[in-house]
């Protein structure tokens, strides 16, 4: 995506302010909402796919099985893999804490007894 030229660089700040919003809402429904708000239906399909392959490269999934499952191109595949290793951690960190919140509720789960829908995925 092409940034506008501007006097100063403003970037930093525009990102913090962007990162500030997410973080205030409260909810998947409200972040959700912003989201339809914020993106252009393209965009929100590449970030949807990308997030879709990332529990299948931390689980060794191949590429072309990847494409296969997903429908999502080996490029795109692949420069999320490289982002995985190289990037900013921000993906780490979004699905240790998925992986975490599904152990806690199964392990809640078990405690009442009750069985909680499991995700081959």
């Amino acid at each position: 995506m092409k940034r506008r030229p501007q006097e100063t660089d403003r970037g930093e700040d525009d990102l913090a302010g962007l990162a500030s919003a997410l973080l205030g809402l409260r909810s998947p429904d409200e972040v959700r909402a912003f989201l339809e708000d914020l993106c252009t239906p393209a965009e929100l399909e590449a970030m949807t796919d990308r997030w879709r392959v990332v529990p299948l490269l931390y689980g060794n999934v191949p590429y072309r099985e990847i494409h296969d499952r997903t429908q999502v191109s080996v490029t795109t595949i692949g420069r999320v893999a490289r982002t995985l290793e190289r990037g900013a951690g921000g993906y780490a960190i979004a699905y240790q804490r998925q992986v975490d919140e599904g152990d806690k509720n199964t392990s809640e789960a078990g405690k009442t007894g009750s069985a909680s829908p499991s995700n081959s995925d």
